[in-house]
C-alpha cells in the first residue's frame, strides 16, 4: 500500500452522516444514569438539524424508549436512522468505523481491533461494529495488520482508537506517546520495544489513513480512563492550524503536562517545513465527582456540518472557550452541551460521535 490509496479526511470535511450508540448501561455512569439519555437528546436535536445520525440500539424495544426520548427533546426523526446491533459501551469514536477515501474518493472502512483501552474484559460486541457497517453499505473493509515478524507467526491486528489521534486530511496526524507507546494499557503489546512500536504504528498511519508525518505529544489530561486520548487535549482546526489545551495553574496537575505538549507543538513543522499555527485554549476548574477527578475539557468537541458541538461544564472559562473555537470556525455555529454529567462516563462528544464522509 502507498499513502496515495487512502485518506482519512479531516473532520471538518463535509459528512453524510455521525454515528452514536444509545446510552443503555447504567455502570457507565454509576448512580447518574438518568439525565444522559437526555443529554444525547439535546446532542441529536442539534445534529439532525445538519445532517443524518445514525443511532445503534440494542433492540426494538430500546429504539422505542429513544425514540420516545427524541421526539420530547425535539430532533427531526427524519434524519434519524436506528440499527439494532448490541453495543457493551457507547463511546464510537473508540469503537466505530474510522472512514477513509480510496483514490477514486470513495469511502473504505478501516476496521481497527477494539479491546475497551486495554482495560476492560467487556468489548467483543463494540469489536464488530466497523464490520456491521461495512456490511450495511457493501462498502470495502480494510483489517490494520502488521506482517508476521521474530516471534509473531502470525499477523498482528492493530488496536488503535479514534480518539487517540487526530488527522488535518492532509498528511499530519496527532497523538500521545502515553495513549500508544506505554506498557500501562498497553495496546499493541506484540509490536516490540517502544521504537519499534512507534515505527509499526506510523507505517500503518501511512498505509491506512494516508499519513506523511507523525506528531507525537508526551501525555493526555488528568482523569482520563484511556491513558492519554489525544482529542481532550490538542485538535487540529484546519490544515496548519492546532488547538491545544493549556492550563496556568501551577499548582494543577494537568500544568506540566499540558505545558510540555505546547512545546513539542511550537517545535513542530508541517510538511512543508514551516511552523504550524497554535492557538491555546484554557481547561476548565477542575470537575470532580465522588471524589474522582474527570477529564473535563472543551477540546473533545465535535465539528458536523456547518456545526461545533463544543461541551461546557458551569464554569467561567466556557464563555472563553466558546469564544476561540468560534474564531477557529467563523462560518460554523457553535453549540455549548451542558456535559458535567455525561463526563461522569469519562468522556463527552467527540468520544461519543464517528462521522462518516459524504
Amino acid at each position: 500500500m502507498s499513502a496515495a490509496r487512502y485518506r482519512m479526511p479531516a473532520e471538518w470535511e463535509p459528512h453524510a452522516a455521525t454515528w452514536i450508540a444509545w446510552p443503555h448501561n447504567p455502570e457507565d455512569w454509576p448512580n447518574k444514569f438518568q439525565p444522559i439519555p437526555w443529554v444525547y437528546a439535546e446532542i441529536v436535536r442539534h445534529l439532525s438539524r445538519v445532517e443524518d445520525v445514525h443511532i445503534l440500539v440494542n433492540d426494538l424495544a430500546a429504539e422505542r424508549r429513544a425514540t420516545a426520548i427524541l421526539q420530547r427533546g425535539g430532533a427531526n426523526l427524519a434524519r434519524v436512522r436506528f440499527h439494532h446491533w448490541s453495543t457493551d459501551r457507547v463511546w464510537l469514536r473508540d469503537s466505530g468505523p474510522i472512514f477513509v477515501k480510496d483514490a477514486r474518493g470513495n469511502n473504505t472502512i478501516t476496521n481497527w481491533k477494539f479491546n475497551a483501552w486495554a482495560k476492560y474484559n467487556n468489548w467483543h460486541n463494540d469489536d464488530k461494529i466497523p464490520h456491521h457497517v461495512a456490511k450495511l453499505y457493501k462498502m470495502p473493509e480494510l483489517t490494520p495488520e502488521v506482517p508476521p515478524a521474530g516471534a509473531r507467526r502470525k499477523p498482528h491486528r492493530i488496536v488503535l482508537e479514534g480518539g487517540s489521534i487526530d488527522v488535518n486530511g492532509a498528511g499530519l496526524l496527532l497523538t500521545t506517546e502515553e495513549c500508544l507507546l506505554s506498557e500501562i494499557q498497553q495496546r499493541n503489546p506484540g509490536l516490540g520495544d517502544e521504537a519499534a512500536t512507534r515505527a509499526a504504528l506510523e507505517q500503518a498511519f501511512h498505509d491506512y489513513l494516508g499519513i506523511e508525518q507523525t506528531i507525537w505529544l508526551n501525555k493526555g489530561c488528568a482523569g482520563d480512563d484511556t491513558h492519554g486520548h489525544v482529542d481532550d487535549i490538542s485538535r487540529f482546526v484546519a490544515a496548519d492550524t492546532i488547538l491545544t489545551c493549556v492550563e496556568p495553574n501551577a499548582a494543577d496537575e494537568n500544568h506540566l503536562p499540558l505545558a510540555e505538549n505546547l512545546d513539542r507543538l511550537h517545535s513542530a513543522r508541517g510538511l512543508s517545513g514551516k511552523p504550524l499555527k497554535i492557538v491555546e485554549l484554557p481547561m476548565p476548574a477542575p470537575v470532580v465527582f465522588e471524589g474522582q477527578r474527570l477529564p473535563a475539557s472543551y477540546a473533545n468537541f465535535y465539528i458536523a456540518n456547518g456545526l461545533v458541538l463544543v461541551p461546557t461544564f458551569n464554569d467561567s472559562n466556557d464563555r472563553h472557550a466558546l469564544n476561540i473555537i468560534a474564531d477557529c470556525f467563523p462560518a460554523r455555529e457553535i453549540v455549548g452541551i451542558h456535559a458535567v454529567d455525561l463526563v461522569w462516563g469519562l468522556g463527552t462528544l467527540h468520544c461519543l460521535s464517528q462521522q462518516e464522509p459524504a
